[in-house]
């Protein structure tokens, strides 16, 4: 698993260099706004769709999503609790709180998961993100962010902001074809196969774009360290024994633990943005965890190939 993990690593560092290098005199931010437009709107729906229309979905379906919205909660009072426990102040407690919370499950995830135990392991990653992380981010997400931010930026209803997510459409239509047993079209299943290669050197490469760091930065370590507690260590092991609970096993176990396990998500920074939390300390979070990530994901991986 190390020798995939440095592979990917050499595509966000590509994307790091972009950043600073600006080729074209292109922005890291102009770059990052169209790949990942182009990701959100077209190639992961597509990716979305091809997967799961082809996947097993069954029980294991529900308990993936129960083994992730278990991390989920854990997560998040864990580190309301941490953050009662330091004082943070409102503006820093809300970006902590959505970086301990919310894996990088897709962006990241998917790409791990395909690489390390198969294309079937993409199901795994589609469904611990659209089936738990994506309403519970849009929902309890979006209340934590504007209970310690600015609430008047809450402009659309909970259900509007689920509604206006392609991929959530393209997960329901490609379960309902599934369930059905309506056989995915040979020419659509060549176009959607062809869509779909452009999402993880893509995905990966908008990671290092948004990966920042300043000399300012070092002195928001100290407040992380929950952070990379929660991430790396207190959720994933919470995950792996309620999935062992409820009776996942074997490589499925696995895959779920992992991405119970991944960096904060790239996508909070929006959110921070937006509610006007602390985005430098959110951003020291997705950098630092993101980084971590290349020896504790096969670290993680080696101990449950034990």
């Amino acid at each position: 698993m190390l020798t995939v993990i440095l592979q990917m690593a050499g595509l966000i560092i590509c994307g790091i260099a972009w950043r600073y290098l600006k080729p074209a005199g292109l922005s890291h931010e102009q770059t990052r706004s169209v790949l990942t437009s182009l990701v959100y709107y077209l190639l992961l729906p597509a990716l979305v769709l091809s997967v799961l229309w082809k996947a097993d979905i069954g029980a294991n379906s529900v308990l993936i999503a129960l083994a992730a919205f278990v991390g989920l909660v854990v997560g998040l009072l864990l580190s309301i609790f941490s953050c009662r426990v330091c004082k943070s102040k409102s503006p820093q407690a809300g970006a902590m709180l959505l970086a301990a919370t919310f894996p990088n499950a897709t962006y990241l995830g998917l790409p791990v998961l395909e690489a390390t135990f198969g294309p079937w392991a993409r199901s795994v990653a589609i469904q611990y993100d659209l089936f738990a992380c994506t309403p519970f981010l849009f929902t309890v997400g979006i209340l934590v962010a504007a209970r310690y931010g600015d609430a008047g930026a809450v402009k659309t209803s909970m259900i509007g902001r689920l509604v206006q997510i392609p991929a959530l459409w393209a997960a329901i239509a490609a379960v309902l074809l599934n369930l059905a047993n309506i056989p995915l079209p040979n020419i659509l299943d060549g176009f959607l196969s062809l869509l779909e290669r452009g999402v993880v050197p893509l995905m990966l490469f908008s990671i290092g774009l948004s990966l920042q760091w300043s000399k300012t930065q070092w002195q928001l370590m100290p407040t992380v360290i929950p952070v990379i507690l929660l991430r790396f260590l207190i959720v994933p092991v919470v995950v792996f024994y309620f999935s062992t609970v409820i009776g996942l096993s074997g490589d499925l176990r696995a895959a779920v633990v992992i991405e119970a396990a991944m960096p904060s998500m790239v996508l909070g920074i929006v959110l921070c943005d937006r509610f006007k939390l602390d985005v430098s300390l959110y951003a020291t979070a997705v950098t630092v965890t993101t980084a971590l990530s290349i020896v504790v994901l096969p670290l993680w991986f080696y101990v449950l190939s034990a």
